[in-house]
């Protein structure tokens, strides 16, 4: 891989006084090339979705897709992650602490501290940033959430945008969340309008994974033997929880057991593969119950779970109704990426 051309880069042709006598340098100039073999990497990061979901990871909810990944891999069952979208894309991108590269928070709620500022410094490279210069082709398709607010409007500036970081192509949105029927989509650095409604069949989920398969073939025409890094981040599980009747449809009664009967079941099933230790017990659903405030008053009852057998039977429906939207959006996003695979 020959270096990127810089001003101190020297130059080995020769320059006299008659052209025909001299030789120009152009390798400084020549497009850096990927090691032979080198892999094409695609790089998913899903939005929301806890360790109890996946069927892979003894969730209830069928994730073919994922699954087939989990078995041809490695499923890690040991990490740490920051429960927030901003820091964990940082961490992803950079392989550096949230902390250390100004992200400690989503961008929604930076304060302007050095750890806390919303924006990933310049020195700080991005994965997209040494592929780029390894000779991949760069793309990022999705939820992008690494730019400040105030930077997010085609008035600013452009520094902490896709295409500003190392990626060559990007279609997706740069906030924290949007409609997966009316998407406040940006293709490269410009606003665009959805190619689709509900009606004709639009979703995100599916619009991500047919640009994602177009970046890489429209790659693949013009240089098929340079690799590719695709980042592709779903709007799912992420709110608003939006997808076809349909895939709902096929949850129904699933979850009728109650959120603590499915709770011990995964359990179990996270047991039996081995991803928790066989004397894992499950942790209180309400664990603040006792916790008081600095002048005593109690934990905030908006803020513990009910135990559903005190639901009654329109609010047990509704519950049921709300997570099998949730893995029939789960389960539809997944068959959009096996479209990928």
């Amino acid at each position: 891989m020959r270096p990127a051309m810089t001003e101190s880069t020297e130059f080995t042709g020769k320059i006299e006084l008659d052209i025909r006598d001299s030789e120009p340098d152009w390798g400084p100039y020549a497009a850096p090339t990927a090691p032979e073999n080198a892999p094409n990497i695609l790089y998913l990061v899903w939005d929301d979705v806890g360790i109890a979901t996946w069927d892979c990871f003894g969730g209830l909810v069928d994730m073919p897709a994922m699954s087939r990944i989990a078995e041809r891999g490695v499923r890690l069952s040991q990490f740490h992650t920051t429960a927030l979208c901003s820091p964990t894309r940082a961490s992803l991108l950079t392989g550096r602490n949230a902390t250390t590269v100004g992200m400690a928070t989503i961008e929604e709620f930076t304060d302007g501290f050095p750890n806390c500022n919303g924006r990933i410094p310049a020195d700080t490279a991005l994965m997209s940033e040494v592929l780029a210069e390894c000779g991949y082709n760069t793309y990022c398709i999705g939820k992008w959430h690494l730019t400040p607010l105030e930077e997010s409007n085609l008035a600013s500036t452009k520094r902490h945008w896709p295409l500003s970081r190392g990626f060559e192509r990007f279609y997706g949105f740069m906030g924290g969340e949007t409609d997966q029927w009316y998407p406040d989509l940006v293709y490269d650095n410009h606003p665009v309008i959805p190619p689709g409604t509900p009606e004709d069949g639009y979703h995100l989920s599916k619009d991500i994974a047919d640009k994602t398969i177009e970046f890489i073939r429209d790659a693949k025409v013009i240089a098929p033997g340079k690799p590719w890094f695709s980042y592709v981040c779903p709007g799912a599980g992420h709110a608003p929880h939006h997808v076809f009747k349909e895939w709902a449809d096929k949850y129904a009664g699933r979850f009728e057991m109650g959120y603590e009967r499915y709770r011990e079941i995964v359990l179990e099933n996270q047991k039996s593969l081995g991803i928790v230790p066989p004397d894992t017990e499950l942790s209180p659903i309400n664990p603040y119950l006792d916790v008081t405030g600095p002048d005593g008053q109690p934990w905030p009852l908006q803020d513990t779970v009910r135990p559903w057998d005190s639901l009654d039977a329109e609010e047990k429906k509704l519950f049921c109704r709300m997570a099998e939207v949730f893995a029939g959006f789960l389960s539809y996003t997944d068959a959009q990426i096996g479209r990928i695979l």
